[in-house]
């Protein structure tokens, strides 16, 4: 069963996937760090409260915090008491091998889960594809 949550600052949307195996803090962090890799989230967007994540997706208050603060340590988001949590400004640079070795380490990891969940490397291209925003970059 899948149940969401929407933040009314930002165009996102918490969804949970009670059948993944995947815990909600990590599938919180998941889409977080997806939705800023895809553009959907960008620097200064405010995420949800705590609060009314928890209510929209009927958990625990502490599971939600435990996400945020985990990302608030990754500096992927700041909170600002009493204003909420925003994505953070991050300019995380690496060398060239260093990205290359990071990239190699995350496509290892996709492809290795994708694959424990039944999926076929076909599927998570064309998934992929399917995520790019420019349409002609779907065709090649």
């Amino acid at each position: 069963m899948k149940r969401g949550a929407e933040s009314k600052t930002a165009e996102f949307a918490f969804l949970l996937n009670d059948h993944s195996g995947v815990p909600v803090y990590r599938q919180l962090i998941d889409q977080v760090q997806a939705a800023i890799a895809a553009g959907a989230l960008r620097e200064g967007d405010q995420l949800p409260t705590v609060r009314q994540v928890a209510v929209d997706l009927a958990i625990n208050p502490n599971t939600v915090l435990r996400a945020y603060r985990e990302m608030e340590i990754r500096g992927l988001l700041d909170s600002q008491q009493g204003t909420g949590t925003f994505i953070a400004d991050r300019k995380v640079e690496y060398s060239k091998d260093d990205r290359e070795r990071l990239l190699g380490q995350l496509t290892s990891e996709f492809v290795s889960r994708a694959g424990a969940a039944g999926f076929t490397l076909k599927q998570l291209i064309r998934a992929l594809r399917e995520l790019m925003p420019d349409e002609d970059d779907k065709r090649k």
